[in-house]
């Protein structure tokens, strides 16, 4: 574990909220992350990352209480290379790390706005009990270093990144039917994406973490948030902004095909439900799978998918999957 000084600077409150991310091989994505958060109208009291390979005199460079915590991956558990990084259990690394009881879980990619953290734990220490999450917009291309650069000194406006950015049109968002709200509850706990999320420590612990039977990519939010309800634990959507940084994406994931099939398993398993069932549809049509939606045992993967579909499958522009 190493722990990055502190710059001193009293142009911004700290609050006692600790952000939990983890990363590794997305460096030019954390850096704004963290440039974001310090630059907000708050900044949060530590920021723990769960990354092996982010620069330490880098990291000093931030206005911002860094603790910088090593990553586990799959393989250490003696699964196929290709589940690779083990994003549940990083998390719970970062969990068990944090000094605070309110947790702001994000994903590296995310650039958050001036007033998110402010926002998000205002609305948590409102509802202690609750599983709360932010709202996502998607940046439709990377930023450029001159952007970056005027991220890091917060002279990055919102609204340019509101103009470079778009709503997934796939999830829940605040669109013009919900103006002026800036909170709702759903009971559609699987619209919980683990990208931007709020919740008390000893919520936390109730819901267990996340479950580290998953791996690699698919279900671990999912699983997460049904445990919630299965707790009833009631979950908020809440308007506060994150901006996903725009990365290349495969449409189908047919790069994570193996974690994928390891996930919907172990989640049928536990909760006979197939989660990420557009996927496995589209695998079934690809031949890659035998799988229907009314089946009740495992899914089969009868064949590999070629580096020709793999490559057709690339989206190098795509701002979300």
């Amino acid at each position: 574990m190493t722990t990055i000084p502190q710059v001193a600077n009293a142009a911004h409150n700290t609050i006692p909220v600790s952000v939990i991310t983890t990363c590794y091989g997305r460096n030019r994505h954390l850096y704004n992350l963290l440039g974001s958060l310090a630059q907000g109208s708050v900044k949060p009291s530590e920021v723990i990352i769960v990354n092996d390979d982010a620069e330490a005199e880098r990291l000093a460079d931030y206005d911002l209480n860094i603790i910088k915590i090593a990553t586990t991956t799959a393989t250490e558990k003696g699964l196929a290379s290709s589940t690779s990084f083990d994003i549940g259990h990083n998390r719970n690394l970062g969990a068990a790390r944090a000094t605070h009881e309110a947790m702001i879980f994000l994903d590296v990619d995310c650039i958050v706005a001036p007033t998110f953290i402010e926002q998000l734990h205002s609305k948590l220490q409102a509802r202690p009990h609750a599983l709360l999450m932010g709202q996502p917009r998607y940046l439709t291309r990377p930023l450029t270093d001159d952007e970056g650069n005027q991220l890091q000194q917060g002279k990055l406006a919102v609204n340019f990144l509101d103009e470079l950015s778009v709503f997934n049109p796939y999830r829940d968002n605040f669109d013009l039917q919900h103006q002026g709200q800036s909170i709702k509850q759903t009971q559609d706990y699987g619209a919980f994406w683990s990208l931007c999320f709020a919740i008390m420590r000893s919520q936390f612990e109730r819901v267990g973490g996340f479950d580290t039977d998953y791996v690699g990519y698919g279900a671990e939010d999912t699983d997460f948030a049904f445990m919630a309800r299965a707790l009833d634990i009631d979950f908020y959507l809440t308007n506060d902004v994150v901006y996903h940084q725009q990365h290349s994406v495969y449409r189908p994931p047919l790069n994570h095909l193996d974690s994928i099939v390891i996930n919907a398993n172990r989640f049928y398993e536990k909760w006979q439900h197939w989660p990420m069932a557009g996927w496995l549809v589209e695998f079934a049509q690809r031949q890659l799978i035998d799988w229907q939606e009314a089946q009740t045992v495992p899914i089969v993967i009868d064949r590999q998918p070629s580096k020709a579909e793999i490559n057709a499958a690339h989206c190098p522009d795509a701002p979300y999957v």
